[in-house]
């Protein structure tokens, strides 16, 4: 019998991630403690932009971005904030949406998998995925229920089941 084997991810999906970002720009312009304080959210290439006249509503108005990414199903361990700065009369976050695994977390995980994990499992790192196998199917829930429960940094998606 073959290998079973399922890819592990960390993918964001960008349509969601932009109806974020809109409804969040359309609940800042309604709400009054946003009012002629300059508090915007946008794209910025590939990042999301935060503009505010002061750190603490630069800081809300990443609340309420990060509160709209919650309720789109979109895990907040895919967000990376800086820290407010000043830039002008203004204060700014850039915060990035993380797509991929990072080697190093690749690596972490794959290290997991050794260690915690079924001794018949077996994973590869590909790009910036990493492809798990193993004879037994059982075993290769044990690693995702495993996985579930470890506290990584990163969100993980479990795809290509076979």
């Amino acid at each position: 019998m073959a290998d079973s084997s399922f890819d592990i991810v960390s993918k964001v999906d960008h349509q969601e991630a932009e109806n974020a970002l809109n409804q969040a720009r359309k609940e800042i312009e309604q709400r009054y403690d946003f009012k002629g304080t300059g508090a915007s959210v946008e794209w910025s290439g590939e990042s999301v932009l935060i503009k505010a006249s002061t750190e603490e509503r630069a800081k809300a108005v990443l609340d309420v971005f990060q509160s709209k990414l919650i309720k789109r199903g979109i895990s907040l361990k895919s967000l990376e904030s800086g820290d407010p700065f000043a830039s002008g009369k203004e204060f700014r976050i850039v915060s990035t949406i993380k797509d991929g695994i990072s080697s190093e977390n690749a690596k972490k995980i794959s290290k997991l998998i050794r260690d915690e994990g079924p001794k018949s499992v077996k994973s590869q790192i590909q790009g910036d995925e990493l492809r798990v196998q193993s004879k037994s199917r059982d075993d290769l829930q044990e690693v995702q229920r495993m996985l579930k429960a470890a506290d990584l940094e990163v969100d993980l998606q479990f795809v290509n089941y076979r």
